[in-house]
């Protein structure tokens, strides 16, 4: 079927359930059309597992093609010169850059990746394992991460995910206090766990994943500080379960299936612990959207990672769609990152790619500087095609298929050329961006979840799209707003109604892990997960996102700003890679934080005449600083940002955002006290300079 941005199907797209009694400061409950009598908890009659989920599957599809991989042939080390500060003086100094050459995907079959996951499960129990021994994941998204789970449910064995850019303090944290007895990750990690099996004392076995190159120095190291751990590789675990096979010990439904932590933007992260109930229970909500549109032959690229509800669920929801997964890594997705080869889009050439804000504004801003580097000719007729295309859209007009060929056909070839349908999640994506890639590439639509809802809250269909909303739920959820006085949103507001996102459906956690305090604050006694978003209802039946309860900040004068969304509509001026929007409650302003786009900063630097070949040079320039203040106000402006949400002031960085220097999570959310902490001098000076 062949999508576009466009909406195609009449509203309504989500309907209130029939026969409820009108509760004071509430919204009625609504739900998915197709749900109204019965919420979706099944995929399949025949599958209320996991581990029923891979054989249901397998039988269905078999020989057809159910995932792939790459592996690393060399890396290249490239050295340049840049220009550095050092003490206040400007200095040349040599770079190293790596370049990574890989070789074509290998496929599994449905049948080869069941054998696989059977043989896992055998040999954890070949190993000293018994069901309900807790297993934990540490490692970067690969088919092992995903068949070790589904080995490990095959024995009734639970996992716990953490992201392997996690440091010792949040490994340590989930692997105390689950009391996992083994651990999988990969092998560049092992020395991070040294000093964690200190304390984390029931880990009996260490698997690491031989898909990439082992140090045998860190395999030494930790066999001499702990004698009594096994250490083996997944390639040994594997054939250990092909010597010794044995039954299965299937999973109930009301087994726990995962422990999954919460990324920790606000402390220290939660446990949530979800049964195989809820994992299926979401794979059969997000089905009744998609699978219409995805199947058997679709290949789906998967790098996010799985220690993300998102990654899990969709990866799970691929096999049982029959569609093809290829592992791909965010380091290598462009050909940019790669040598004697394509990048990992190129190369595998996917129908769906699912990213988050920060991955769609790169492509974005990778296509304008291409066009903007053409001829005035070609430029003049990208942005034409591209502003009639939305016009023939959003009045049903034919031609766009003319558009298409002509004019956006090298930057489809530059996905793969296949692409039909791609997916923002994982935080709010700027409008201009979500129209841009939808008219360029392909149909994008917006998906909203949570770890402690299994990623269930909103999808939007593909032929409901819009830049508007977030989409209607999927089918094994429903929602309310409920009142939410402190910042005038009521169920009661004209024209659209407005409150926090109630949610609740077998999709939902039943608590946190260990934490009844957290439990009994994000849980009603009838099953509703408070999300903290504030959302609003639209006449389509649509949701929207307009607001986060912790993220709204009462200013000087009295009114409240919403952090997120000024970020979501500030990230799409081409000079931002990142940002955190700041507001002071003393204040009148925000002001802005960024991560500056570097092929972006030079050419603003070089259009007010400063000359600079190093970002760290141009950063704490004062001429530049100026003009990006302009740019962004300009581009706030033009998102109909109102006066007291335009910025007064803005603090450039000189140092990307990561994990490992603590100013963003795993998942890539804002750490917005270790940046404002951080910051702290720079942002005093932001406000006074204003």
């Amino acid at each position: 079927m062949h999508l576009e941005p466009r909406m195609s199907t009449k509203p309504p797209f989500t309907v209130e359930l029939p026969g409820q009694k009108a509760v004071e400061g509430e919204t009625p409950v609504r739900r998915h059309p197709l749900s109204v009598e019965e919420i979706y908890s099944k995929p399949a009659p025949n599958i209320s597992t996991v581990f029923e989920l891979v054989l249901v599957n397998t039988a269905k599809y078999g020989n057809a093609k159910c995932m792939g991989s790459r592996k690393l042939v060399r890396t290249h080390q490239e050295t340049k010169k840049v220009k550095k500060m050092v003490d206040g003086e400007e200095r040349e100094v040599d770079k190293q850059w790596t370049f990574f050459e890989l070789s074509g995907y290998e496929y599994m079959t449905f049948t080869e990746y069941e054998r696989l996951t059977l043989q896992l499960g055998a040999g954890l129990r070949k190993i000293g394992l018994v069901k309900e021994d807790r297993i934990h994941i540490f490692a970067a998204t690969s088919q092992y991460w995903l068949a070790l789970s589904h080995g490990a449910a095959s024995q009734s064995m639970p996992i716990v995910t953490a992201y392997d850019t996690l440091g010792e303090e949040g490994l340590r944290h989930s692997m105390v206090a689950t009391k996992a007895k083994a651990i999988f990750l990969d092998p560049h990690l092992l020395p991070t766990l040294i000093n964690v099996l200190k304390e984390a004392t029931e880990i009996k076995h260490v698997i690491w994943n031989s898909q990439h190159k082992l140090n045998e120095a860190h395999v030494e190291k930790l066999k001499a500080a702990y004698p009594h751990i096994s250490i083996l590789s997944i390639e040994e675990l594997r054939k250990i379960g092909e010597d010794s096979p044995v039954e299965p010990v299937p999973p109930s439904p009301e087994d726990l299936c995962c422990i999954m932590y919460t990324s920790g933007s606000t402390g220290t992260p939660k446990g949530v612990p979800l049964k195989h109930k809820a994992v299926v229970a979401a794979v059969a909500g997000v089905s009744v959207i998609v699978q219409p549109f995805i199947g058997p032959g679709d290949g789906l690229l998967t790098y996010l990672p799985l220690a993300h509800i998102l990654e899990y669920v969709f990866e799970n929801a691929c096999i049982h769609w029959g569609a093809t997964m290829g592992y791909g890594n965010p380091k290598t997705l462009s050909d940019t990152s790669v040598r004697n080869c394509n990048g990992d889009i190129r190369e595998f050439k996917p129908a769906v790619l699912v990213g988050v804000p920060a991955v769609w504004e790169t492509v974005k801003k990778g296509i304008i500087s291409k066009v903007s580097t053409s001829s005035p000719i070609v430029r003049a007729l990208f942005w034409s095609a591209l502003a009639l295309k939305e016009r023939l859209m959003a009045n049903n007009l034919p031609g766009t298929g003319l558009l298409d060929a002509i004019v956006f056909k090298k930057i489809k070839e530059a996905t793969g050329g296949k692409m039909k349908l791609c997916m923002n999640g994982g935080g709010p994506i700027a409008k201009d961006t979500q129209k841009f890639i939808s008219m360029a590439i392909c149909p994008m639509v917006i998906g909203y979840g949570l770890t402690e809802t299994s990623a269930m809250g909103t999808l939007q269909n593909p032929t409901e799209w819009t830049s508007e909303s977030i989409g209607g739920m999927p089918a094994s959820v429903e929602a309310k707003l409920v009142d939410f006085a402190d910042a005038g949103y009521f169920s009661t507001n004209k024209p659209n109604p407005q409150g926090e996102i109630w949610l609740r459906g077998p999709t939902v956690m039943s608590g946190y892990y260990e934490n009844p305090k957290e439990t009994a604050e994000a849980l009603t006694a009838d099953g509703w997960f408070k999300t903290g978003d504030i959302g609003e209802w639209d006449k389509n039946g649509h949701l929207k996102i307009i607001d986060r309860k912790k993220n709204l900040v009462k200013t000087l004068n009295g009114e409240y700003i919403a952090l997120e969304k000024l970020e979501s509509i500030y990230r799409s001026a081409p000079v931002v890679a990142n940002i955190c929007v700041y507001a002071d409650e003393q204040k009148a302003k925000p002001i802005a934080i960024i991560v500056p786009a570097e092929p972006a900063l030079k050419k603003l630097a070089s259009s007010i005449g400063v000359s600079g070949e190093s970002l760290e040079e141009l950063v704490h320039n004062k001429k530049v600083q100026q003009a990006v203040l302009r740019e962004l106000q300009n581009t706030g402006r033009a998102g109909g940002l109102s006066g007291i949400e335009i910025i007064e002031g803005v603090v450039v960085s000189d140092e990307e955002w990561t994990p490992q220097n603590n100013l963003v999570t795993a998942a890539q959310k804002l750490n917005r006290k270790g940046i404002i902490a951080k910051y702290k001098k720079e942002v005093a000076e932001a406000y006074g300079s204003s």
